[in-house]
């Protein structure tokens, strides 16, 4: 059932960003994952989604909860809606300085499955949410 192996493909990333793994999470992408940053620009490639991961863990401690998985029938493309649950470690250039705020917002995810990996993830929350959260 192709599905359930792209449902469980999804749960086992989302594993993997709660745990901080971040090479488990590299093994469950494409060599050429499509990688769409919420308000910013495509990054193509392992390499650029790990160094992507690497800053997010310098910056950020989040984990996802109320994680809601959408698979289509034939395993093609996914989605998931969750909850985040964060503190801004260390100031993200162009935004407002890190003080370990906390903060808590809904986001979501699309996906393309291909050959048993993630070949893209688009991520979306509110950024302006997020910034009234840390205090700018």
């Amino acid at each position: 059932m192709p599905n359930a192996a792209a449902r469980s493909l999804v749960e086992r990333y989302y594993v993997a960003f709660n745990s901080g793994d971040t090479g488990a999470m590299l093994a469950l992408v494409t060599d050429d994952i499509a990688h769409d940053v919420n308000q910013g620009e495509r990054r193509e490639g392992r390499e650029l989604f790990a160094a992507f991961n690497a800053h997010m863990t310098r910056c950020y401690r989040e984990e996802l909860s109320d994680i809601v998985i959408f698979v289509n029938a034939e395993g093609t493309r996914a989605a998931a809606e969750f909850t985040v649950s964060g503190s801004y470690l260390v100031t993200d250039e162009g935004l407002p300085e890190a003080q370990g705020q906390t903060y808590r917002l809904p986001a979501g995810t699309f996906f393309d499955i291909r050959d048993g990996r993630i070949s893209r993830i688009t991520t979306y929350y509110n950024l302006q949410d997020w910034i009234a959260q840390v205090g700018a």
